[in-house]
């Protein structure tokens, strides 16, 4: 093994540095204490348990007939709750670019997102914030922190991410773009496509490349659909910076994404990190959304470990979903009695700056 892994990092083309062998081995396991300070630690778990409440949420709208579609991330909260706490987040090539995927609501709102846009898009109110009542739940986009409106096409993002990391290229400063991705979808040529622009020797590009591996693609195990064992060994090849992660430990994600941040802020260069989680009702509301219990729940196993150490006291978990639980049903009432859309506004948001042009102008 040692002598294979040699010949694959070797020099390769002229002036490259050999590529790292990806690995999973995450900086702080779950032994190794907590690693960080309590009031961070009591943000991630109240960001976690509001967005796994606010899913249940949806998925309840769904199932009463209040909404027509769900899909959502139940079970990669401890990955995308520090994900979100760690975007540079504002408008244009000095901040991030984020590039998601429709399982990035508990990164939507770490990032600070109020909830009541999430139930509005679930209801396709006139009143939701992100497409006026025309999109599906889970396809976010706001202008005003670089968030590109989710595609439900799979991992096309995987496309767009190298063009606004060769903006901000161009531009300087410490911006990167980030994309977001499930384990099924790299599979895709778009994937392919990214670590090719994102590492060509010379003009690498700011690209935080992030797949949550679940092993499902809807109703196909991962490991009928490709032949790596791990999907961060994938970006060796490209002599990407890559490694596999545990996706289910808030601690460990937290570390290991702050330290790819970083290695994309600062060398420029692109990242891979493959983050192995949960899925918890399934891939969506077509395959019924409900609760597998043969998952391994990332919040349960995180409130263990913080009354373990005292930073949750007996009960307190429990109360805080009580209360999301309360809040989330009383916005829910609110937008049951929120117009819809109508007919006149079906060109809204179609042309940047020009909202209700007609493009088929009648003589």
């Amino acid at each position: 093994m040692a002598r294979e892994a040699k010949k694959l990092n070797g020099p390769g083309k002229a002036g490259r540095k050999p590529a790292p062998v990806s690995s999973f081995k995450p900086l702080v396991k779950q032994s190794d204490g907590l690693a960080l300070d309590a009031p961070l630690l009591r943000q991630l778990h109240d960001t976690m348990v509001k967005a796994r409440v606010l899913e249940e949420r949806l998925i309840a709208m769904y199932k009463t007939g209040h909404g027509y579609f769900w899909i959502g991330g139940p079970g990669e909260e401890a990955f995308n709750v520090p994900l979100g706490l760690l975007i540079k987040k504002g408008e244009g090539p000095a901040f991030d670019y984020c590039h998601f995927h429709y399982r990035q609501l508990a990164t939507f709102l770490a990032m600070g997102e109020d909830s009541i846009g999430a139930l509005r898009q679930m209801k396709n109110t006139a009143t939701d914030p992100y497409s006026g009542g025309r999109n599906f739940a889970g396809h976010f986009s706001k202008k005003a922190w670089n968030i590109v409106p989710v595609s439900s096409p799979i991992e096309v993002q995987y496309t767009m991410a190298p063009g606004t990391a060769l903006v901000q290229k161009r531009h300087g400063g410490d911006g990167i773009s980030i994309v977001t991705g499930g384990d099924a979808g790299t599979a895709e040529g778009d994937f392919a496509s990214c670590l090719v622009w994102s590492s060509r020797p010379g003009e690498e590009l700011p690209v935080l490349i992030l797949v949550t591996n679940n092993q499902w693609g809807i109703s196909t195990p991962y490991g009928q659909v490709q032949g790596a064992e791990r999907i961060s060994d994938r970006g060796v090849a490209f002599g990407i910076r890559s490694k596999t992660i545990d996706g289910n430990d808030p601690i460990s994600a937290y570390l290991e994404l702050k330290e790819a941040f970083e290695y994309v802020r600062t060398e420029r260069k692109p990242y891979l990190v493959e983050a192995r989680v949960s899925r918890l009702y399934g891939h969506s509301s077509a395959s019924g959304a409900n609760y597998v219990t043969t998952e391994e729940d990332c919040i349960t196993r995180f409130e263990a470990k913080l009354e373990k150490a005292g930073v949750l006291k007996a009960g307190e978990a429990k109360a805080l979903r009580e209360r999301y639980v309360e809040a989330f049903a009383e916005q829910a009432r609110q937008v049951k009695e929120e117009p819809m859309p109508d007919g006149d506004s079906v060109w809204n948001h179609v042309f940047d700056g020009e909202p209700g042009r007609d493009p088929f102008p009648r003589s």
